[in-house]
């Protein structure tokens, strides 16, 4: 009466069935292309560094970013999405600093700004391919052949726009926040900057603990770390 079930079934031979099947009939384009331009629904995506493979929390993100906009397509909402690069930041530059041996701004000026930059322009999709593989394995509906990069002058122009338009509603403000700077590259660093060189360290100190004169109940401490 009913059809017969495996009872080993082969999961990853399914999944890669179903991403062909996709691929064939131009699913996710399809998605995208009979919805109406009148009913949009805008996604904006944060991009990773084209620099480094994929690892287990862009699988995360990517796996709620790829949610997010099924849900309204499935309202009948017209997303366009496209996959993006960030090509700026340390990340790319500290691969250069690695493959042309130098260390620190003092190098890199001496080497040449212009000539830095061209060089961390030509491997800011390194590991594009990869990308594409992880992406696709996943499941993930996004155009990653009409992608953006984060240094596209078209790109950068749309963020000072933007910028501009919050300067003339006046929301942007001045104020100051302590960050992590880097004495080598004479940069701030961001939070994930810093983590890439965290370690734990012995942080040997010396406290002294002075009596106050005539104030038998109060005392004072001194505390110093090691010069070395």
């Amino acid at each position: 009466m009913f059809k017969s079930i495996k009872s080993k079934v082969d999961f990853a031979q399914m999944e890669e069935a179903v991403l062909n099947f996709w691929d064939e009939n131009r699913i996710f384009e399809k998605s995208v292309e009979e919805l109406s331009d009148q009913n949009t629904f805008f996604f904006y995506d944060g991009p990773p560094f084209a620099t480094g493979l994929p690892h287990y929390g862009h699988l995360i993100a990517s796996t709620i970013k790829d949610v997010v906009p099924r849900f309204h397509t499935m309202l009948g909402k017209k997303i366009e999405r496209r996959f993006g690069w960030d090509c700026h930041g340390l990340p790319v530059e500290f691969e250069v600093e690695k493959e042309l041996g130098l260390n620190g701004s003092a190098d890199i000026e001496a080497y040449g700004v212009g000539k830095f930059n061209e060089k961390c322009r030509s491997i800011v999709l390194r590991y594009s391919n990869e990308w594409k593989r992880t992406i696709r394995r996943l499941g993930r509906w996004v155009d990653m052949e009409n992608d953006y990069k984060t240094m596209e002058v078209n790109f950068m122009e749309s963020i000072w726009w933007v910028f501009k338009t919050l300067w003339d509603k006046e929301l942007i403000y001045v104020s100051k926040k302590v960050v992590a700077f880097s004495p080598r590259l004479s940069t701030p660093l961001s939070n994930f900057e810093v983590n890439l060189g965290y370690k734990d360290t012995q942080d040997p100190s010396v406290t002294i603990k002075f009596k106050a004169l005539d104030e038998p109940d109060t005392y004072f401490l001194a505390w110093t770390t090691t010069p070395w």
